[in-house]
Parts: C-alpha cells; structure tokens; sequence
C-alpha cells in the first residue's frame, strides 16, 4: 500500500481548514498579544496563507471575565484540547472542560479549581494555549519583533534567507502606478516609503499617478497598478474602489484591512446603531445637549460593517501584512510590472 501524506491536494486542504479557523474567529492579529508566538497564526505563515478563501463570520461571542485571575477569550479559542489535558490543580483536578455540544461547544472553566492554581500554573495556562484564548490579568504575553517565536525562524521547515536579486531594467516607458487610503491608518502607504533610499531607484522605472505619495488627487491616465490601502467603511470608499478598479489594470489589496476589514473590522461584530450610539450619544462632550449623530448629505453613508475589497470588486492580488513589510510591497510590485522574481523571506511574510 502506498501512503501519500504530501500531495497538492492535500496541502490545499490543509491550507483550507487553516483559512476556516481564521474565518470562524475572530483573529485580529495586528491587535493580538499574542502575535508572533501564535501557533495558529504560523501555520498560516507556514501555508502562504495571503487572504481566506471564505467569509469572515465576525461572531459576536462571550469574553469570560469571571475567574479570579484569568480572562477567556472565546474569539480567538480553536479548541485545540491542550488546556483540558494539562491544565491540571495540586490535587489531580482538571479546570478546564469542554460544555455544550456540536456548533456551540465552548471551553469552559471551573471557576473553584481555577482559585487553586498558583499564579505559575496560571501563566504556564496562559502561554501552553496556542493562540492567546487565555489571558492573565497582570500579565502580558506582548514581545518585542525578533523575540517573539516565529517572527525569524520557522519551526517546521528551514526558512531560506536567500533571495534572488535581479536588476530591474529601465525601460523606455515608465510603468504607471497609482496608490490610495480608504478605511485604514495609512500605515501601509508610510511602509512604501520604508524602502528609503531604494525610492530613488524605483523612480526611475515607475511614476506615481493618482497617489497620496505625490498628492495628485484625480487620474490624468490608465494605470498599470494600483494598490489599495483599507478597507470599505462607507459608501465614498466603495466609489473611490470602483473608480480605481476602472482606471488599473492590475489591483492589488495592501495590508490587513485592505484584505479582510483588520482593525476597522472590529467593529463588525456589533450592530451599527449601537456603534453610533456608543460614539455620539453616549460619549462625553464639552457641550451640553450636543450629543447627536450628524447627518447630512455632504457626509459619506456609513455601511452596515466594514467590506475587504474583493467583496466590492475584482482584487488580482493580496499583499498581507499590518503593514507589509516595505521589501516585501515592492519586491510584489517589481515581478507584477517587470517579471522578476524575488522571493519573499520569512521574516517579512506577516500579518502584523
């Protein structure tokens, strides 16, 4: 008999449960203490896991705030089993276990053992868990980038440092790229310019159209690329999207928010009113009698939730990262326009 454990289709199968996981919680990696030493946030590293090919559910689940020490947070748990198994008291006493069936099973936890743990057997809880469900109060499981476990090295194959380094040659025609924010923090158009002194070598094979970058703010041409920084929040992005799926002939998402919502998206699990309400009527304000939610026609419509931009239009590409690592940006825009190839290493290969 000839077993097959390493074939196409099962490395796309096992690509895909790792898109559900992502898909069916809610991983807000750029936010996430976690970060860098998540285990299921690897395996997408691992996979080349750039976007998920299903829907993100932005369920709205409990956060447990009862134990004395521990908070657990049921976004992010994948119910790996490891703190059923080993998460154990002085007496031999589990604190850890599974509670409801199918769909709607959840870890719980028993809120008397959880007392006799010492506060070392509560951070070995903390950190034995694979994607940061569970926190101790006091204590921060945040490292710096390049100590966290898997921001250099991966664990389950040797990572290549090595690149290919061609010379993109100058042509006669300059390539045309085009660039824009919608809803995000501008962080991914600040990494475009991280390249600092190899900007002066890319202008002279491309020039910048429509671009916060050299502040044109309408199209003069048809562009060769665009990049998308951000997703849609509202119904100005959703136009500026279509107008630039329009005017590039090749569209790329850059950046978390741009691929899936990111930040923004956090947001989605909650309905719209109750935002609105939260940030203007709820909210302080120096003036009395002033909390209302603006309206005019002059205003943008906000959307129900927070839309990636394959889900308004066309995307050819996904560049992820929170921001992309500037390398990695251009290395991406150079094999697209010119047809090197570079490849990405792993240290740059990140979500956040």
């Amino acid at each position: 008999m000839k077993v097959e454990v390493d074939t196409e289709p099962l490395r796309d199968t096992r690509k895909a449960i790792v898109e559900m996981m992502f898909s069916e919680g809610n991983h807000f990696c750029p936010g996430c203490e976690k970060s860098g030493d998540c285990d299921l946030q690897h395996m997408g590293y691992e996979m080349g896991v750039s976007r998920s090919r299903f829907p993100h559910l932005f369920k709205d689940r409990l956060i447990d705030f009862n134990p004395r020490r521990m908070v657990i947070e049921h976004n992010r748990c994948v119910k790996c089993h490891r703190c059923v198994e080993e998460v154990i008291t002085d007496e031999g006493k589990k604190v850890f276990s599974f509670v409801n069936r199918g769909n709607e099973t959840v870890v719980g936890i028993d809120y008397e053992q959880e007392k006799k743990l010492t506060k070392e057997q509560a951070i070995n809880a903390m950190h034995i868990c694979p994607t940061g469900a569970i926190l101790v109060r006091g204590q921060s499981l945040a490292r710096p980038f390049g100590d966290r476990k898997y921001d250099m090295f991966s664990a389950q194959k040797a990572a290549k440092e090595e690149e290919a380094t061609p010379k993109t040659k100058k042509s006669a025609k300059k390539k045309t790229i085009a660039t824009i924010s919608l809803a995000g923090c501008f962080g991914c158009h600040m990494s475009m310019l991280d390249i600092d002194l190899g900007l002066l070598d890319l202008i002279e094979v491309v020039e910048f159209n429509k671009s916060p970058i050299n502040d044109i703010k309408e199209f003069t041409k048809q562009c060769d690329l665009g990049l998308i920084e951000g997703g849609c929040c509202n119904s100005e992005n959703v136009e500026v999207l279509q107008e630039f799926r329009k005017k590039c002939d090749i569209l790329v998402s850059l950046g978390e928010c741009a691929i899936w919502g990111g930040l923004p998206a956090m947001r989605n699990t909650i309905p719209l009113g109750e935002c609105l309400e939260e940030s203007y009527l709820n909210g302080m304000t120096s003036e009395a009698g002033e909390t209302i939610i603006p309206y005019s026609q002059d205003l943008p419509k906000i959307l129900d939730k927070v839309y990636p931009n394959n889900e308004i239009v066309k995307v050819d590409y996904f560049i992820p990262g929170c921001p992309p690592d500037a390398n990695h940006i251009w290395k991406v825009v150079k094999n697209l326009l010119f047809g090197d190839h570079y490849s990405v290493l792993y240290s740059e290969f990140k979500y956040d």
